[in-house]
């Protein structure tokens, strides 16, 4: 008989690296995309529709994932979402027209709900002291975004992009299989009073979810789009080929996944809220610097005319966006402890709701990256979007938590 504690890790090893694998398979055509860009001959705004398609199954699944979680528990669960995926995954090495690859990647996309499922399945295993710490070290799998980065380029060049999603689909049958025999069920967990679909919608009705699902649409949903977005950044605006540009944009993509476990111990430590709150304005001025596009402009002296070049090298580029992935992290953890804290009886139907809002932001963001830029020819102008966005969340913070925090404190008392 193996002790709890033993079943706790376990659970949450096996269910990390099935997410990362999940991950992984999630942002394949983040790398797959761009050759099948050049075959096509797509616009920018084709590309993000591409590249979103799966994040958008992935992010509507979340809420009725989450649904079953509750119901049934995340192991079996898990474990029939990843093989749902496997014959999905190998036939996009078939497809040929743009409309397949669109079809082909919804149904891939359902390997992005795993993140819904393993966050309630792993949290009900621990003390809710500790329950940040664990979703935070679930969430490392997100680092599978950064692992397409390093793996997926190599076999792109040595084999074609078809045999990409070959490999994970082998990967993901065998990750399936061996998931089922490292996990457990604990009856305990689904053992509580049976809660309707209309009752678990109500929580559609709490404005505090609505408001959380803003914040996760920015550190989760930016991060996806981001993620998806800059190995094309990379080749567009600084020249680079595939390999160097992947493994370039893996530096927003690895801190975003292997410290979400910092995040939740420091949300455990110091709270959701403070937590949050910086995330979002190292997320702001970061994106400042971010927006400025390449610019050159030339003024008059007392010698003649004299020409400037104002914009970021790659080098610089690369700092930025690898601090707002460490960021980025430590405000997905942040965010889901609000959700331990405030729903500790809900947490699967409230991590699917807020999950579904941060992979739809995952999904739309991309699109309007590619139309932004086909609009307005500045590459740039993605991250004046996320600007804009981050800017409206703080401010939707500090009226609503920041402001009441400061006047519930007690006026200091002054002596004479």
């Amino acid at each position: 008989m193996v002790s709890q504690t033993y079943k706790s890790w376990s659970v949450v090893t096996a269910s990390t690296t099935a997410f990362t694998v999940c991950f992984m398979v999630w942002m394949m055509f983040a790398v797959i995309g761009i050759p099948i860009k050049q075959n096509l001959g797509l616009s920018e705004t084709e590309f993000g529709i591409l590249v979103a398609m799966p994040v958008l199954t992935g992010s509507l699944i979340r809420l009725p994932l989450g649904m079953w979680t509750d119901k049934y528990g995340g192991r079996v669960v898990f474990f029939i979402l990843m093989l749902s995926t496997v014959f999905p995954i190998w036939m996009i090495s078939r497809a040929t027209a743009f409309w397949q690859f669109l079809v082909t990647g919804l149904f891939v996309g359902i390997a992005g709900g795993s993140f819904t499922v393993g966050i309630a399945y792993c949290a009900r295993w621990f003390p809710r002291s500790r329950q940040g710490f664990a979703m935070g070290i679930f969430g490392m799998g997100n680092t599978g975004a950064a692992v397409t980065k390093l793996v997926a380029p190599s076999i792109v060049v040595a084999f074609g992009w078809a045999m990409v999603p070959q490999v994970y689909a082998v990967l993901m049958l065998v990750t399936a299989i061996l998931f089922w025999f490292f996990t457990y069920s604990d009856p305990a967990h689904t053992a509580g009073p049976k809660v309707t679909v209309r009752q678990q919608l109500l929580a559609l009705q709490d404005p505090n979810v609505w408001k959380l699902s803003q914040y996760y649409s920015i550190v989760f949903g930016g991060y996806v789009a981001l993620s998806l977005w800059m190995t094309k950044y990379y080749i567009s605006e600084y020249g680079f080929d595939i390999r160097v540009a992947a493994l370039l944009a893996a530096g927003f993509s690895i801190p975003g996944g292997l410290l979400r476990a910092v995040g939740g111990w420091f949300s455990d430590k110091y709270g959701a809220h403070f937590i949050t709150w910086w995330v979002l304005w190292i997320g702001l001025v970061c994106l400042f610097f971010l927006s400025y596009p390449q610019t050159d402009f030339t003024i008059q002296t007392v010698t003649g005319p004299k020409t400037f070049h104002l914009g970021l090298n790659p080098v610089v580029f690369t700092v930025i966006m690898f601090t707002m992935g460490i960021a980025f992290a430590i405000g997905k953890a942040s965010v889901f402890k609000y959700i331990s804290d405030d729903y500790p009886h809900n947490i699967g139907v409230i991590s699917g709701v807020v999950g579904l809002a941060g992979g739809m932001g995952g999904f739309i963001l991309p699109i309007m990256f590619g139309a932004l830029v086909d609009l307005t020819g500045v590459r740039s102008s993605a991250f004046m979007l996320m600007f804009g966005i981050v800017w409206v969340s703080l401010m939707w913070m500090y009226f609503t938590e920041v402001r009441p925090l400061n006047r519930a404190r007690p006026e200091p008392t002054h002596f004479s």
